[in-house]
């Protein structure tokens, strides 16, 4: 009995992981979601539910998360992006910011001493968001395991923290003017240069009349790319709350009953089957945005 209780463990493992080979099988004879994002909502519901201290549902979220992870690994998802902090939470209690704060830069130095593993899986590591207002022993690991991952291209995972849609357009339009504006500027110059033969200042009134932004241009400078197939928020609420407003324009919607920390493999694959159902029509949908 005591050498079966101790092989039980990866006994199981064993056989969910050839149970789930099996059933990606299945999945994979039709279309699989290039991009799945997903909005952690539950954590603190979960934690009063069962009674846990503070901070527990959390802890528990961030096991969830791993094992959703695997699963978008094994179908080969390329890219997932997860809701990990918004700056709007910086209005919650100061000691809920910076516990959240705490068990993320506990995470971060956890993948960095586990980066032979991220490695060895090619997974590439991004977080995204407007990074100035991280506090900086997480910016410091952030960026440390950023620089770490940078080469690796089987799967993308872009953790958007101290992020909202609107700082993101903002963010959007602002490189957008900068950089079409520095365009202008030199291609004014140039003109110039060879009507004249020499150099020459551009007019402040000729900067002030030109206004061209394109969209091609917002979509570069947004902080999330490519756009995301399904969006995936737990607790049955639908609202959006402030995340990829602008790429959600032709996206599956889906919103499991289940708290985050309850998400399984269930969740991932009916994510899955309700994205190959309507995936005619969101192509076709595309092509008419083009």
């Amino acid at each position: 009995m005591e050498l079966y209780n101790g092989q039980r463990p990866s006994v199981f493992k064993l056989l969910g992981k050839y149970m789930r080979k099996g059933l990606y099988g299945i999945l994979t004879q039709g279309p699989i979601p290039t991009h799945l994002a997903f909005i952690l909502d539950g954590n603190r519901r979960f934690a009063k539910k069962h009674k846990l201290p503070e901070g527990g549902g959390h802890k528990a979220g961030f096991l969830a998360l791993l094992n959703v992870l695997t699963y978008c690994y094994e179908l080969g998802v390329k890219y997932a992006t997860i809701y990990a902090f918004s700056i709007d939470n910086f209005r919650r209690k100061p000691h809920e910011v910076q516990y959240v704060m705490d068990l993320m830069l506990e995470k971060i130095e956890g993948m960095i001493m586990e980066e032979s593993i991220i490695n060895a899986y090619d997974i590439c590591v991004r977080f995204v968001g407007n990074l100035k207002l991280l506090s900086e022993p997480v910016k410091t690991a952030a960026d440390k395991i950023m620089r770490a991952t940078a080469n690796n291209s089987k799967c993308v995972l872009l953790l958007a923290v101290c992020y909202t849609s609107t700082d993101e357009i903002v963010h959007a339009v602002e490189e957008s003017s900068e950089l079409n504006s520095n365009e202008f500027c030199n291609n004014q110059e140039l003109e110039e240069a060879n009507a004249t033969g020499s150099s020459t200042v551009i007019q402040t009134e000729n900067m002030e009349s030109y206004s061209g932004i394109k969209l091609v241009d917002l979509e570069e400078n947004t902080y999330i790319n490519p756009y995301p197939d399904v969006l995936i928020r737990t607790s049955g609420e639908t609202r959006l709350s402030n995340y990829l407003l602008w790429q959600t324009t032709n996206c599956i919607l889906y919103s499991p009953h289940a708290l985050w920390p309850e998400i399984g493999l269930r969740h991932v694959v009916w994510s899955v089957i309700n994205f190959q159902r309507h995936y005619s029509y969101l192509e076709k949908h595309k092509e008419y945005l083009k």
